[in-house]
């Protein structure tokens, strides 16, 4: 019996698009490996699930409907769902994501064992380092998140695993998360790329952390741009597409260029 769980979150936020995006997808790219599909929905009311639900009529799947009345973002939905789910591998991907790829399933699970975390994509960026001053009646505000970044994210290069599309054991996922508040968006980022966040808690773990891409290599740290997974040439070696991979494929080559040298430098 297999103890693998893929966990699609979907939230009051988004569009129904979204939805019938992923479902169109996860029908089309067999994941290569039996799990089970856990769809969580988040925020929405009873109409729009049983909705939603309809479109899911020829999936196989058991559903979550995250009890909360608030925003906690994504990782609050997924600390609920690890819980349920401790022993289990979950891969996790948010409301924008979907596979692209034959085997996406597969291709990760095969490099995963005990103390590992992997990612489809990653990045070198600092919100600290893209931090900008633009206009003299903001300096104030602008001063003040300066401070409060220097204390929550490191200088470039920052390197950390991106979490829109994830896999980890629940119960390591808990251990991470269960003491961490998430009231807006700069807690979110934190958590994904902060100096206590995903990435840094695990290293410190002393864990695995691989990308995978659509060949099937695993790539450590020094060698996640060439995965070409995020925002590195034509990025065609991704296994799941999520929204801000497909905004880079949309850009010039010009700002393609100052993209990927945010992400990763020269």
């Amino acid at each position: 019996m297999h103890n693998n769980l893929v966990c699609y979150l979907f939230t009051g936020f988004d569009t129904t698009k979204c939805f019938i995006k992923f479902i169109k997808f996860y029908k089309k790219y067999p994941a290569g490996s039996n799990h089970t599909l856990l769809i969580c929905f988040k925020l929405l009311d009873n109409k729009r699930i049983v909705f939603l639900k309809k479109l899911l009529k020829k999936i196989k799947y058991i559903d979550f409907i995250d009890p909360t009345l608030s925003n906690d973002y994504d990782f609050g939905s997924y600390k609920r769902v690890a819980k349920l789910y401790p022993s289990y591998k979950i891969f996790f991907l948010n409301s924008h994501s979907y596979p692209i790829k034959k085997n996406w399933l597969r291709k990760v699970l095969f490099y995963y064992k005990e103390k590992t975390l992997i990612g489809t994509s990653a990045s070198y960026e600092s919100l600290l380092t893209s931090l900008k001053f633009k206009k003299i009646n903001k300096i104030f505000s602008y001063l003040i998140k300066l401070i409060i970044y220097k204390k929550k994210f490191k200088n470039f290069p920052n390197p950390h695993i991106r979490t829109s599309s994830f896999l980890i054991k629940g119960e390591d996922f808990i251990s991470f998360i269960k003491n961490k508040k998430i009231t807006n968006k700069e807690d979110a980022w934190f958590i994904e790329s902060g100096l206590n966040g995903l990435t840094n808690y695990f290293k410190r773990k002393k864990y695995n952390i691989f990308v995978i891409n659509s060949d099937g290599f695993k790539f450590t740290e020094n060698n996640w741009k060439f995965s070409e997974t995020y925002n590195y040439l034509k990025q065609s070696k991704s296994l799941i597409s999520d929204k801000h991979t497909r905004k880079y494929l949309k850009l010039s080559n010009q700002n393609r260029l100052s993209t990927s040298y945010n992400s990763w430098g020269r």
